[in-house]
C-alpha cells in the first residue's frame, strides 16, 4: 500500500502537468493570432473586388459578374464582384467571342461617356466666359462680379482693383447728451463705432458701383414725416456723405426734432454723378476730388430718411492695400491701364 506522502507527491505531479498543458495551449493559441490576421489583411490586400467589373458571358446566355479572370488550363479561374470570392469554371463552358464582344461594347461606351463629359465641360466654360464677357467691365480686364452688392473702384500703384464695401449699421445716438433738448430742439446723431473704415480708397475721386436686391429696412428718421414727399428720383438714391471722425467714432448726421415734431438733418453731403450701365448696376461718383477722411455711401429711403444701414469708406492715399480686392485678368502679357479720374 502507497504511503499517503507518497499520494500526496503524485497528485501534485498531475497538478503540475496539467497546469503546463494549459499554459502551452494558451501561448500557442496566442501566437496563432498575428498568424491569422497578418493572412487575412495579405489575402485583403491582393482581393481584386475594387478592379472594374466585367462580364463572363457563358454559352447558356447566363453570366458571371467578375472583376477579373485567368485561364488555368481547361478552367477558367474568376473573382466573383458579386460574392467576393475565387471561382472557377470550365473553360468550355465560356461563350468567349460573347465575351470579347460585349468587352469591345464597353470599351466604346466608356469612350464615349468620357467624351461627352469633356464636351459638357467645354459647353459650361463656353457658356461661363460668355456669361462674363456680358458683365460690366469698369477696367481693361476687370468686371464687376454677378453678385449684387457695393463694390469700390480703387487704383493702387497704377492697378484697378475693385474692392467690395460691407454693409455697416449706424447708431442713432440716444444718451443724454444727444438727445437733450436746447431751445425746444432735442438732438440726435447717427454713428458708426470706430474712427476709420476698414476699406480705404487710394484715389480721390473714388467710383462706386451699387447693385441691391432689396433696401434694407432700418431707416434713420425722415425731415418732415407729417408732410408728404414725392418719391424720390432713382439717381438721388444713394449720395456720399462726408463723417466726422472723433473720440471714436464717426458721426454721419444730426438729426434735430423739434416741440412740434418736426425733424431735420444735418449732413454733409458731396456732389456725385449717378449713371446707370448694364446688369442693373449704378455707377456713383464724386463731381469732385474729396479731401482725406471718412465718408459714405448712404441709401435716401423716401419717406424715411437717411437709412441707418451703410456703406463706409475712407480717402487715404498713404493706406495700405485693401483685403481681397479684385485685380485685372490680362491676356496676352497686357499692362493694366490706370482708372480714369
Amino acid at each position: 500500500m502507497l504511503s499517503k506522502r507518497t499520494c500526496s507527491l503524485r497528485r501534485c505531479s498531475l497538478i503540475f502537468w496539467a497546469l503546463a498543458f494549459w499554459v502551452l495551449a494558451a501561448v500557442a493559441s496566442m501566437l496563432a493570432v498575428p498568424v491569422n490576421s497578418s493572412a487575412q489583411t495579405s489575402s485583403a490586400q491582393d482581393s481584386p473586388a475594387h478592379d472594374p467589373t466585367r462580364r463572363l458571358i457563358l454559352k447558356d446566355g447566363s453570366y458571371q459578374t467578375v472583376t477579373k479572370y485567368e485561364i488555368k488550363g481547361d478552367r477558367v479561374r474568376y473573382y466573383s464582384a458579386e460574392r467576393d470570392e475565387w471561382e472557377e469554371v470550365p473553360k468550355s463552358l465560356v461563350d468567349w467571342s460573347a465575351t470579347e464582344k460585349y468587352e469591345t461594347e464597353q470599351h466604346a461606351q466608356d469612350r464615349a461617356t468620357a467624351a461627352s463629359a469633356v464636351q459638357l465641360d467645354k459647353q459650361i466654360e463656353n457658356e461661363n466666359e460668355s456669361a462674363e464677357a456680358k458683365l460690366p467691365e469698369v477696367a481693361p480686364g476687370l468686371r464687376l462680379p454677378r453678385d449684387s452688392g457695393v463694390f469700390l473702384l480703387d487704383n493702387l500703384k497704377s492697378e484697378p482693383q475693385l474692392v467690395e464695401v460691407q454693409e455697416a449699421e449706424g447708431d442713432l445716438n440716444q444718451n443724454s447728451k444727444g438727445n437733450i433738448f436746447h431751445g425746444g430742439i432735442a438732438k440726435q446723431s447717427v454713428e458708426l463705432a470706430g474712427e476709420h473704415a476698414k476699406v480705404q480708397s487710394h484715389v480721390d475721386i473714388p467710383s462706386f458701383y451699387i447693385n441691391l436686391e432689396a433696401p434694407p429696412p432700418a431707416a434713420a428718421p425722415s425731415q418732415n414725416p407729417q408732410s408728404p414727399q414725392a418719391a424720390a428720383v432713382p439717381f438721388d438714391r444713394f449720395r456720399i456723405v462726408r463723417a466726422n471722425a472723433k473720440a471714436g467714432k464717426r458721426t454721419l448726421a444730426e438729426v434735430k426734432r423739434g416741440v412740434t415734431g418736426k425733424m431735420t438733418q444735418d449732413q454733409h453731403f458731396e456732389k456725385t454723378t449717378a449713371t446707370r450701365i448694364t446688369g442693373g448696376w449704378l455707377k456713383l461718383t464724386p463731381a469732385q476730388s474729396l479731401a482725406p477722411g471718412e465718408y459714405a455711401v448712404v441709401e435716401m429711403m423716401d419717406k424715411e430718411g437717411m437709412n441707418l444701414y451703410v456703406w463706409d469708406f475712407g480717402i487715404n492715399p498713404n493706406a495700405p492695400e485693401n483685403a481681397n480686392p479684385w485685380k485685372p485678368e490680362l491676356k496676352d502679357g497686357a499692362k493694366p491701364a490706370e482708372v480714369p479720374k
